[in-house]
């Protein structure tokens, strides 16, 4: 969607004006992985307007892949509005005007899945299944069990205002437990299955072999059945606290801790430096205004992520720290040059 963002903060009625962005989780988590140095594909469908003409440039000027973004010439591109404000809070809000548009009306005719079966990592979220019957017959359908799919990863990703007939918390349920990757955080693991804390969710999913529970600016947990051997902490849970942030907007955050999680995963890095990579990909958009940032250059992150336990708890990121000095390691980041694409071979495809 095209996504206008509040020139101050306080409520949608009393905001004199909008910039123009994009958003979108599945292609927050796509520019940022291309950002980062990994092939990107985004699948999906826009209008023939010239809002879609403007999403198909901006994501592609990120370095996504957008050549199986389809264009619909009778539906127009979705847009929403939106505060400033944590979307956990009552403060927040949100209108969408995508009732009829081109992605709700996506389905496994128009978005086959051959067009995603080339990609080593297959991101979806629930906010697509909740847009139409068509598109959650999509999800489903990518979804299913079959020789040589993709690895899977779902974000649960419960957007309320999307879903009107009370099936989220079954729908979400049982299309997480299809997935090989879950990102779930845990204020929408209680609102949605009354689940209280990581080990209730970690039992309510026994099927994937990675489940991470986010604990929101506390950190994250995590439990990668496919690789116990080294995993501390309770039974084979992974327990990763996040550094300290000072926030300027968190919007987005979650989008870019699951990019820098699956980026580590790509690249076959340990539990615990998976969540330390997407603590630090989220620091990266929660220092910047809008849903995208750029990612700290990958030495750079290694290197963070590399800390013992002593020095990580006293990590400390402000904004610019991705591209700023280093002077302190702990609060600024190396070098004005931007993120260094590395020539990887490896591909995320994003519907």
């Amino acid at each position: 969607m095209v996504t206008f963002l509040p020139s101050r903060p306080g409520r949608l009625a009393d905001v004199p004006s909008f910039a123009r962005a994009i958003g979108g989780a599945e292609t927050n988590v796509a520019c940022a992985l291309a950002a980062a140095g990994h092939r990107a594909k985004w699948v999906g469908r826009v209008g023939g307007d010239g809002f879609g003409d403007h999403l198909v440039e901006v994501v592609g000027g990120h370095g996504v892949d957008v050549t199986a973004v389809g264009r619909d010439p009778h539906r127009p591109t979705g847009i929403y509005f939106r505060t400033d404000e944590d979307r956990a809070t009552d403060a927040h809000e949100v209108v969408y005007y995508r009732a009829g548009s081109a992605a709700s009306a996506m389905s496994p005719a128009t978005v086959p899945y051959e067009s995603v079966a080339g990609a080593r990592i297959l991101h979806l979220t629930g906010i697509t299944a909740a847009l139409s019957g068509d598109c959650l017959a999509l999800v489903r359908e990518l979804t299913a069990p079959r020789p040589g799919r993709p690895l899977v990863s779902f974000d649960v990703n419960h957007r309320p205002a999307l879903w009107r007939d009370g099936d989220a918390p079954g729908v979400l349920l049982g299309l997480a437990r299809r997935a090989d990757v879950v990102f779930v955080g845990a204020d929408e693991a209680e609102r949605l299955w009354g689940l209280e804390d990581a080990r209730a969710v970690f039992e309510a999913l026994p099927e994937p072999g990675t489940v991470v529970v986010k604990l929101g600016g506390t950190g994250a947990v995590a439990v990668d059945r496919e690789a116990r051997a080294g995993s501390t902490g309770n039974g084979n849970d992974v327990l990763v606290p996040a550094p300290r942030v000072d926030v300027v907007s968190p919007i987005g955050a979650g989008d870019a801790f699951a990019a820098g999680f699956l980026s580590a995963t790509l690249r076959g890095l340990d539990l615990r430096t998976r969540l330390r990579h997407g603590h630090l990909m989220a620091a990266a958009a929660l220092t910047v205004p809008g849903d995208l940032a750029v990612p700290p250059r990958r030495d750079r992150v290694d290197r963070l992520a590399a800390l013992d336990d002593a020095a990580w708890g006293t990590l400390h990121l402000g904004p610019g720290w991705t591209e700023a000095d280093e002077k302190d390691p702990g609060r600024t980041g190396e070098g004005p040059e931007g993120p260094g694409r590395t020539g990887d071979d490896q591909e995320v495809r994003t519907p």
